[in-house]
C-alpha cells in the first residue's frame, strides 16, 4: 500500500487544511509513492519508539516531530537524532495535530473516555453537561484518565456545564462559556485570571488527555489491508 492512499484517507477523515497556521501537520518524512508494510499510531515519536518500529513502516502521530524550520541537522540533538534513525529504517511520518483536535480528538475524549454527551463544539472546545459536584467530576476524571492527582483552580462546588480542550488550552480561557474548563498545561496567571472571573479550571495533563489519539484514529483504519499497531510514546514527565 502506498503512503498516498493512507494520506488521502486521513485527509478525507480530518482535512489537513483545517490545521492552525502555526501547525505542521501532514507528511513530514517520506514520499507519497513509497510502499509501506505496517502502520503505527502514537501520540509522539521518541528514540525508544523508533527502535521498536519495523522497517518500511509509516507512523502516524498527533504531535509533529518537525515544528520549526531546521537550520542544521545535528545528529546528536533532537529532532535530528530521531530523523536520522527513521531515514535509516525507511520509516515515514504523518502528523495529524490541530486538524484532528477539531474534528475528532476533543469529542472522543469527552464522550468515549469521560462518558459525557457533547452538546456543541467550537473549533478546539467541546461543551457538555455535567450537573454534579466538583468532587464527583474530579473522581470521574481521575478514574477515566488514570490520574492520581488533579491540579484545580476552584470557583464552583457544583458544576453544571463543562468545556474541554485536550492538550494545552490555557490560551482559550477567555472564550470559555461554561462553569468549568478541562485542559492541560495551565499557567499560574491563567489560573488566577480564571478564578477571578468565576471559571473553575481542572488540569487534566497534556499527555494524559491526548494519549487516546491512537485509540480514536484506529477505529477508522480497521479496513486497511495493512496491520495497524498501537505503540504509544512515553510521557516525558515522571511523578514522584
Amino acid at each position: 500500500m502506498q503512503i498516498r492512499e493512507v494520506y488521502d484517507l486521513l485527509d478525507e477523515l480530518s482535512p489537513f487544511s483545517l490545521q492552525s497556521e502555526w501547525d505542521n501537520s501532514g507528511l513530514l518524512i517520506g514520499d507519497f509513492d513509497l510502499k509501506i508494510n505496517y502502520i503505527y499510531l502514537s501520540l509522539d515519536i521518541d528514540s525508544d519508539l523508533v527502535d521498536r518500529l519495523e522497517k518500511n513502516s509509516l507512523i502516524i502521530v498527533h504531535h509533529p516531530l518537525i515544528f520549526k524550520g531546521l537550520k542544521n541537522i545535528n545528529y546528536s540533538k533532537y529532532p535530528a537524532n530521531i530523523i536520522r534513525k527513521m531515514i535509516e529504517k525507511n520509516i515515514s511520518l504523518i502528523a495529524m495535530h490541530t486538524n484532528f483536535d477539531q474534528t475528532h480528538l476533543n469529542k472522543f475524549v469527552a464522550e468515549d473516555i469521560l462518558g459525557y454527551e457533547v452538546k456543541s463544539c467550537d473549533k478546539f472546545v467541546c461543551y457538555f453537561r455535567v450537573d454534579s459536584s466538583l468532587d464527583s467530576l474530579c473522581l470521574n476524571i481521575k478514574s477515566k484518565l488514570g490520574i492520581k492527582n488533579l491540579r484545580i483552580s476552584s470557583s464552583h462546588k457544583h458544576i453544571k456545564d463543562c468545556a474541554i480542550t485536550t492538550g494545552s488550552g490555557g490560551d482559550l480561557i477567555d472564550e470559555i462559556q461554561a462553569d468549568c474548563f478541562l485542559s492541560g498545561d495551565f499557567k499560574y496567571h491563567q489560573a488566577l485570571e480564571a478564578k477571578e472571573n468565576g471559571l473553575t479550571l481542572i488540569d487534566i495533563g497534556h499527555f494524559e488527555s491526548e494519549r487516546f489519539f491512537g485509540d480514536c484514529l484506529a477505529q477508522y483504519l480497521k479496513n486497511l489491508p495493512l496491520k495497524v499497531i498501537m505503540s504509544n510514546s512515553k510521557n516525558p514527565f515522571e511523578y514522584k
